[in-house]
């Protein structure tokens, strides 16, 4: 029997963007899916939903796999594609797979023989790089900071020493409501000569993108408020 393909599905990363974002593949990819394995259920429904793609949704499967699900749970939830059914890969923001607990279900549908194909798709970190003017040869992505301020403070001077000697741009992301408290340790603990790309909602209305040494960033007053946001920057 002729095994299922599973697609890396992307979704929006800032809210009414999909008629500009998601491309006619990822519509196709979902449309022939009737399997489908979220970060958040609630989340995956309401996005496809958005698509307007005369899906009766209710006729769809969806199983969530998040950082608590254990690899044999989620091998589970991979079987259909054994029997020749497609199964589509769901991240609540941007691509599954990518800081993202789709990882997983993907390193076991690989010891599992099954395809993979990635869509293309939004991703808040490739997009913020690319807008930063930093180094995209050679960089790193760190997830989130301690919520810690002191153990924040000193991975920043971890990570500005790892920059400085490698010629390597470091990337963050945060929780919204804690972009501005992130913000200002980086701009108080950063090297005046380090630059700071602040990535605030990429891809959407309020989407704000400025590359700016830290000298210049403690000259001017910002909000960032509560929103999706990218942090990257890199020593001299």
């Amino acid at each position: 029997m002729t095994k299922g393909t599973i697609y890396l599905i992307p979704s929006v990363i800032a809210a009414d963007t999909q008629e500009k974002v998601i491309p006619l593949q990822v519509k196709e990819a979902i449309g022939s899916t009737r399997y489908f394995i979220a970060e958040t259920v609630r989340e995956s429904r309401r996005f496809i939903s958005s698509l307007n793609l005369d899906i009766d949704i209710s006729t769809l499967n969806f199983e969530k796999v998040d950082k608590n699900t254990p690899a044999t749970e989620a091998e589970k939830y991979l079987k259909p594609a054994l029997e020749g059914n497609n199964i589509g890969i769901l991240s609540d923001a941007g691509c599954p797979g990518v800081a993202d607990p789709g990882a997983l279900v993907v390193s076991i549908s690989h010891q599992m023989g099954l395809k993979v194909i990635p869509l293309v798709g939004p991703s808040s970190l490739l997009l913020a790089l690319m807008a930063s003017g930093l180094n995209g040869q050679s960089f790193a992505f760190n997830g989130y900071l301690p919520i810690d301020a002191k153990e924040a403070i000193q991975k920043i001077g971890a990570y500005e020493k790892v920059s400085r000697t490698g010629n390597q741009t470091q990337i963050f992301i945060e929780t919204p409501y804690r972009s501005d408290r992130t913000f200002e340790i980086l701009v108080k603990n950063l090297s005046s000569e380090t630059v700071l790309c602040v990535a605030r909602n990429v891809t959407g209305a309020s989407e704000l993108i400025f590359s700016k040494s830290i000298r210049q960033w403690r000259s001017e007053e910002i909000t960032i408020g509560k929103e999706p946001t990218v942090f990257l920057f890199m020593a001299t």
